[in-house]
């Protein structure tokens, strides 16, 4: 399928940004970047920036996949839609019941986890650590570190990544990678194991998140 096109927000700041972008740089989908600035390096809003984005989104928010005519909007809905897409890639894993695991962490972190994003907004490339963490915030990491333990001691022997191969699963988790790096929250501390923080450190190394982050870097320069 050629001719896809990406609205995208900031770099450093807009989490679903990160995961549609991540998700289609890693299986190397080409896309034409549209990119709509959402806040100034200080983090005052961008006047206009609605209307910007309903330009080019008719959600009037970002991500938005354009596929020909179309308009994919919700990052999770993107992440399917690729993979209906392209079935060659295996965005997710290819047993049924790992990919039922999959969908479920995955659609978790869609829907949940709240008081995290609420008080830990992505800051991609800052370092902002906390002493202590709300007591909301902190079942939500533990939460957090729990998947990562339990999806790396079931598919560890597959790859280094929550079901062993890169999936839409990680493209999911990889802003709570760069949150738990900014705040300095360490999964393994809240009962996720060595393990976790290798993980951590497996996303942060992909190309595809290095070079996310070098544009989050140029951003607030």
């Amino acid at each position: 399928m050629a001719g896809y096109r990406l609205v995208i927000g900031n770099f450093n700041t807009s989490s679903w940004s990160l995961r549609a972008w991540l998700l289609m740089r890693h299986f190397e989908l080409p896309f034409e970047e549209i990119f709509v600035r959402l806040t100034m390096p200080d983090g005052a809003y961008v006047d206009g920036r609605r209307e910007a984005i309903l330009a080019v989104s008719e959600s009037g928010f970002v991500p938005a996949l354009k596929v020909g005519d179309a308009t994919v909007w919700d990052t999770l809905a993107i992440a399917e839609t690729l993979a209906d897409l392209h079935p060659e890639l295996m965005l997710w894993p290819t047993d049924v019941m790992v990919r039922a695991h999959a969908r479920a962490v995955s659609a978790e972190m869609h829907s949940g986890f709240s008081a995290l994003r609420g008080h830990h907004p992505m800051d991609l490339v800052r370092s902002r650590p906390v002493s202590t963490l709300d007591a909301d915030v902190e079942r939500d990491v533990r939460r957090i570190a729990a998947i990562w333990r339990d999806c790396r001691a079931q598919y560890a022997g597959s790859g280094p990544f929550l079901f062993g191969a890169f999936s839409i699963a990680d493209a999911i988790y990889a802003p709570v990678v760069s949150r738990f790096r900014t705040y300095g929250i360490a999964p393994d501390v809240f009962g996720g194991g060595e393990e976790s923080a290798a993980y951590m450190a497996t996303i942060w190394a992909l190309p595809a998140m290095e070079a996310f982050a070098s544009r989050a870097q140029a951003e607030i320069a």
